[in-house]
């Protein structure tokens, strides 16, 4: 049952997203199950991982090219490869202290895109702006302590709050999909970090951006779209998991 002092709860209540909660858990539980991925699920997630990074950094204006282990580039997709890599690290951090752990995810994120005489002031630091480190420090409460709302839920707050908030010179897009998918892995909803849910924005991504201005408008029913919209690209990023484990059976 939600505590009723849950900050989140009432998201679970709009209409549709208790439903679209069960279809993404159910979705990303079934390629957990998935027979490739009993013992095979470390190459898989690395290969999940690549996918990620590369429809990421393609949301954020990097060319769409295939995933490969050549030398990256494009300093987009370097900088979400770079975190996408940390991932796995940052468990720990992001549980206890996630507004360390996005400092790390956006140094990494955008160290080809700060210029080098502001990296030093722009890496990992939030901007100055108003209501900014309010809502950041809000947020880090919300992953620790405040809410036990269902993971998808809780991945699509932190990625809308962070693309809304745009906290750091630069990269911005890219952290919030990468805290997102952090958030998932976490909060148990993708343990392993096999689901693509990335490949599901980065091809609806006209709706993935109209959702996210909706989210930022505040309102329950802009809130309900980014939520259900958040939802159904897990389920689109398990079908991208299952087609990795199939491809390698």
């Amino acid at each position: 049952m939600r505590s009723a002092s849950d900050p989140l709860a009432p998201l679970v209540d709009l209409p549709g997203v208790a439903d679209a909660v069960d279809r993404a858990r159910t979705a990303v539980t079934a390629v957990h199950n998935h027979p490739a991925n009993r013992r095979g699920w470390p190459a898989n997630a690395a290969e999940a991982g690549l996918r990620a990074a590369r429809a990421s950094a393609a949301l954020d204006g990097a060319p769409l090219t295939p995933t490969t282990n050549e030398l990256v580039t494009d300093p987009i997709l370097a900088g979400a490869v770079r975190a996408a890599d940390e991932l796995n690290r940052l468990l720990g951090v992001w549980s206890s202290a996630p507004l360390q752990a996005l400092a790390r995810l956006h140094m990494l994120a955008a160290a080809d895109l700060v210029p080098a005489d502001r990296q030093a002031e722009d890496l990992g630091r939030p901007r100055r702006e108003p209501g900014g480190s309010e809502r950041l420090a809000l947020l880090a409460d919300l992953v620790t302590t405040s809410t036990s709302t269902p993971a998808p839920v809780l991945a699509a707050v932190v990625h809308g709050e962070l693309l809304t908030l745009a906290p750091f010179a630069a990269a911005n897009g890219v952290v919030a999909r990468a805290a997102a998918r952090l958030t998932a892995m976490a909060a148990g909803l993708d343990p392993r970090g096999l689901a693509v849910p990335e490949v599901g924005h980065l091809r609806q991504a006209a709706e993935y951006r109209a959702a996210a201005t909706a989210f930022a408008s505040g309102t329950a029913e802009g809130l309900r779209t980014w939520v259900l919209h958040c939802c159904a690209q897990w389920e689109a990023g398990a079908r991208e998991a299952t087609s990795i484990a199939e491809a390698r059976m």
